[in-house]
């Protein structure tokens, strides 16, 4: 077959100086990423010239170079001007740094705690400018939402409301879904889910007048069944279906939302080692007899000993998460899923690509491996791994869950 003569040396200049013009127009950061998609386009162009006849290998080339450009440019972002946003969970956390750099980048910053004299509360109202207002609200009260709504129509008469950022999450209990009292699941679904449902539904007006934001602060653990978090993970599941119905619905009304699904970092409540503890003799102090001797004491101190183990391993640098929350309130054409976090990529691929099997092991060797319950050991009173479940030896947890905010 008949070759078409590749292009000369200054044809490639002249598209040389055509992609670096595109580069500029694009706004890209020089970094690794960029550094390592040159380094494939170049291998890729290797490959199309030895392979493919040059006009399916221009266009391999530049559906290649659009790919990657799109994945790598900076996106347009919206001016912050006179823009307010109301965020929820603020006493510490993902919501507390989010509030913090809003607003330094001129946002009027509706900021709900728990408590007004709360350290995280005390921080704001020291660090942050008059523009940001606390307001303490509890969404397990419907008293206290309806107080935030009102709130927020007094406080954006003449800015009007842009976003709102559900980040606000709740979990008390890690064990095995037989252990965990059915309580545990509606305190969880009250806050994670119906509290936020509630708020949104009630300012929904004020974002379909301004067009503006929806962002909500998820967890992997919605989206796969990470052991021992599954009332967490099913309060989260349903909130990501929920704003996933949102996203097609207000798409009419100009309205964008946004899902963040954060790895594990190192928030307050991940670091507050003796919070957990209380909940674990919490739990074993109201387990029925007949589930303790079934599962055995040993057995939740083994599961309890690995959670913490997997939150030291959290992530100090909340940026990421606060970077993705700031892209999706101001970037012109916002992410509906962000994954901001260390081995997400992995996780996900795993989990959405790999057989049952393969996502079970990789969840338990990653986060937590059980042993077996003591009902179920043949005569050895100490914890063994689960029979299908070969123990890692050095297990790398890090790709867990936020277990709360």
């Amino acid at each position: 077959m008949e070759r078409w003569p590749w292009p000369s040396g200054g044809a490639w200049l002249l598209v040389a100086a055509r992609a670096l013009l595109q580069l500029l127009r694009a706004d890209l950061r020089l970094g690794r990423p960029l550094l390592a998609a040159l380094a494939l386009l170049a291998a890729l162009d290797w490959l199309c010239q030895r392979l493919l006849p040059p006009p399916a290998a221009l266009a391999v080339l530049a559906a290649a170079g659009w790919i990657a450009l799109s994945r790598l440019a900076r996106p347009l972002r919206l001016p912050v001007a006179t823009r307010a946003v109301l965020i929820t969970g603020c006493d510490s956390g993902f919501g507390k740094e989010t509030a913090k750099k809003l607003d330094a980048m001129g946002f009027t910053v509706l900021a709900t705690v728990l408590e007004l004299n709360s350290p995280g509360a005390l921080e704001l109202r020291a660090c942050c400018s008059p523009r940001l207002r606390l307001l303490q609200m509890d969404l397990t009260k419907p008293a206290d939402i309806s107080r935030a709504l009102e709130f927020t129509k007094a406080h954006t008469t003449s800015t009007g409301l842009w976003g709102l950022v559900n980040n606000a999450g709740f979990n008390e209990v890690v064990a095995d879904v037989e252990l965990s009292p059915v309580a545990t699941f509606r305190n969880c679904m009250e806050v994670n889910f119906f509290g936020a449902l509630e708020l949104t539904k009630g300012l929904l007006p004020l974002l379909r007048h301004s067009k503006g934001r929806i962002v909500t602060v998820g967890s992997p653990a919605g989206d796969m069944p990470y052991p021992c978090l599954a009332a967490y993970g099913t309060s989260k599941a349903a909130m990501a279906l929920l704003m996933d119905t949102f996203s097609c619905e207000l798409l009419p009304w100009g309205i964008k939302v946004s899902v963040i699904q954060p790895g594990c970092f190192k928030t307050e409540s991940v670091r507050n080692v003796s919070q957990w503890e209380q909940r674990k003799q919490l739990l074993l102090a109201n387990l029925p007899p007949e589930l303790l001797q079934a599962y055995g004491e040993d057995y939740i101190e083994h599961l309890h000993g690995q959670f913490l183990h997997s939150l030291g391993l959290a992530l100090p640098d909340l940026s990421p998460v606060v970077d993705a929350i700031t892209d999706a309130l101001l970037a012109a054409q916002p992410r509906r899923r962000y994954y901001p976090g260390r081995g997400l990529g992995l996780m996900y691929f795993i989990h959405y690509y790999l057989p049952e099997g393969l996502r079970r092991r990789f969840l338990q060797n990653f986060f937590i491996n059980p042993c077996l319950p003591r009902a179920l050991r043949p005569s050895h009173p100490g914890p063994k791994p689960a029979q299908d479940t070969p123990q890692d030896p050095n297990p790398n947890p890090n790709p867990s869950p936020v277990a709360a905010r």
